[in-house]
């Protein structure tokens, strides 16, 4: 089918499109949720203060670009995703958690996304609480009553739950997944500014440098999409099997493994470990203490240090790709299935030997995988080490989740559309 008897269909069919037009609302609401502020910011000192913090540039993302006006969703998913996290790190822990992950299939896991929205609750509000203060010691907010303090906290933090209400409401009645939806439509939202502020900037003796960059954009676009799309088939054979008089099974398939199985979510991980320490410094920086003051000084030049955050930054992606792939894929599990649906791998045993013949293949390509989500990951930084030209950078997680949301979308409704088709 080609791509105008597809968009036809789109608009034809009832149930397509109003799940196209409930998306389209809820991002129209949460663009304007998050072009409201909360009481007595500084407009000029809140710009000018994230022009030069890196570590709030990188915290907009996951506030969706709300954070950047300081609006009542500034917070934005980013406490969800950090309980998110945590529950991630949990069920690794805990043999209870691994088991109701793995074995109670989906009931498990929507009692687990249960308890990340419970934890989401408590981080939102020491998130908050560390924000609003770091933001008044800068002069962006000004000087704030106990009640008004809490206040604000409440309003933030119901902000970010409403944003993760609304983000189900978008997986449950729209097409994606609604939270990666919400990162991607502040990303894009960025746009516009951006380039306006590359316009302001132009020089015409840039010219062969920007036309390198468009050549290497587009090159590094294709490498992302190619390995997120990218997978190592396992032949699976399945043993004949006669039942009166009937023959079953015989049939060839292959279980696909993924190169990327963890997608975005190890630069994120990575991310929050290099930014929770650059967040408790520039909070403890502000203190009378002259001790503690010197300390966390220390330790923010060493953080904004390129070398030190690029290279912290790769090796923390690249183990946290391993582990998540770890938690998510089970290859013992695997090879149980497949035993007793009496599947087997050619010239592999069945049980332990398969196991361990999965488990070395998914290695094997996930050292590939984390080794190239590393790369996007400080490709910014190479960027704008090489240009000189601090908005010449592509890469890093804005990359990784726009590829991810706008592929998963075009599947999602290729889907829809098949299923209307027969």
């Amino acid at each position: 089918m080609n791509f105008t008897n597809k968009l036809k269909l789109i608009f034809q069919d009832k149930n397509l499109r109003s799940r196209i037009l409930f998306l389209l609302g809820f991002l129209v609401l949460f663009r304007v949720l998050a072009a409201i502020p909360i009481p007595g910011v500084d407009a000029e000192k809140l710009s000018q203060f994230f022009s030069n913090n890196q570590f709030f540039g990188l915290m907009n993302i996951f506030s969706g670009g709300g954070l950047s006006t300081l609006s009542i969703i500034m917070l934005g998913v980013g406490p969800y995703i950090t309980a998110s996290i945590i529950m991630q790190l949990m069920t690794m822990m805990s043999e209870r958690l691994k088991a109701l992950y793995h074995e109670e299939g989906e009931a498990g896991r929507r009692k687990i996304s249960q308890y990340s929205r419970l934890l989401t609750l408590p981080l939102g509000m020491l998130q908050g609480f560390a924000f609003l203060n770091l933001l008044k010691s800068q002069g962006i907010l000004g000087e704030l009553t106990n009640f008004e303090m809490l206040v604000n906290i409440s309003v933030i933090v119901a902000g970010s739950i409403l944003l993760v209400w609304i983000g189900e409401l978008m997986s449950e009645f729209a097409i994606g997944n609604g939270v990666s939806i919400i990162i991607f439509a502040g990303i894009v939202a960025s746009l516009p500014t951006t380039i306006s502020q590359m316009a302001v900037t132009f020089d015409v003796s840039q010219i062969p440098v920007y036309l390198a960059f468009l050549v290497v954009a587009i090159v590094i676009i294709t490498g992302v999409v190619v390995v997120t799309e990218a997978e190592r088939p396992i032949p699976i054979n399945y043993s004949k099997r006669v039942r009166g008089g009937k023959v079953y099974g015989g049939v060839s398939t292959y279980l696909p493994l993924r190169v990327n199985q963890a997608g975005v979510i190890p630069i994120i991980f990575a991310l929050s470990i290099l930014l929770f320490p650059q967040m408790i410094f520039s909070f403890l920086s502000q203190l009378n203490n002259e001790v503690i003051k010197n300390i966390s000084d220390v330790g923010l030049d060493l953080l904004a240090n390129q070398w030190v955050y690029g290279i912290s930054y790769f090796v923390l992606v690249f183990l946290f790709t391993y582990f998540y792939t770890a938690v998510t894929f089970d290859p013992e599990a695997i090879s149980t299935n497949l035993q007793r649906g009496g599947a087997f791998i050619p010239g592999i045993r069945p049980g332990a030997n398969t196991s361990q013949y999965i488990a070395k293949v998914l290695t094997r390509i996930t050292l590939v995988g984390a080794s190239f989500l590393g790369f996007i990951a400080i490709l910014p930084l190479i960027m704008q080490g090489l240009t000189g030209i601090a908005s010449l950078a592509i890469g890093g997680t804005a990359l990784l989740i726009v590829v991810s949301v706008v592929l998963d979308l075009i599947k999602k409704v290729d889907a829809q559309v098949s299923i209307r088709e027969y």
